[in-house]
């Protein structure tokens, strides 16, 4: 048990013998009263969302997952085929588990799969990733100078913004937690 005050985003924990995933914690502090912790959570059985407001002082059950590292292959349909890497045994995994990480999913990557009682709930994937910018406007003159960014779609259709001087074909490297550029890679 852990005091409602130390969750934080990516933690698994159990409420009414549901096991949910916290993708966002915000500690509030109302005029009047005791200070709360306002969650955003997620199912991991049927991936419905849902707010939850803990008193500081509460006791949360914190809930284990099972992490392996697993392969992503290739896609068929609204599943996604990723294989353990210990023995080889091949899962399909449903597109509302993958969630946002659809963004980097790329074959021959290594992601963490996420397991609760043998079937998977959730997928991490690694912290930074190189994506091939795909589109991108033209540099603009200067643009070394001047710290503004400019929108970029790459090879996986995410588009987030990038310094003026990448060009289209360049690989970039992403930081996977934030959807932010980090660097190029030569």
């Amino acid at each position: 048990m852990i005091n409602a005050i130390q969750i934080r985003r990516g933690m698994v924990i159990k409420i009414e013998e549901k096991i949910y995933k916290v993708l966002e914690a915000t500690h509030v502090t109302p005029g009047k009263g005791h200070a709360l912790m306002q969650i955003k959570l997620r199912n991991l059985k049927d991936q419905t969302l849902l707010d939850y407001r803990f008193r500081s002082k509460d006791k949360v059950e914190k809930a284990f997952l099972e992490k392996i590292e697993m392969e992503y292959l290739y896609q068929s349909g609204d599943e996604y085929i990723f294989m353990n890497l210990e023995n080889y045994e091949q899962i399909k995994i449903a597109l509302d588990i993958i969630g946002d990480a659809v963004n980097y999913l790329i074959p021959n990557i290594v992601f963490l799969i996420e397991r609760h009682e043998g079937k998977p709930v959730g997928i991490e994937p690694p912290q930074t990733i190189n994506l091939k910018v795909i589109k991108t406007a033209p540099s603009l003159k200067g643009a070394t100078q001047t710290a503004s960014n400019k929108p970029a779609v790459l090879e996986t259709d995410i588009t987030i913004n990038v310094p003026q001087f990448i060009k289209e074909g360049d690989i970039i490297r992403i930081d996977t937690r934030e959807d932010k550029y980090l660097e190029r890679v030569k």
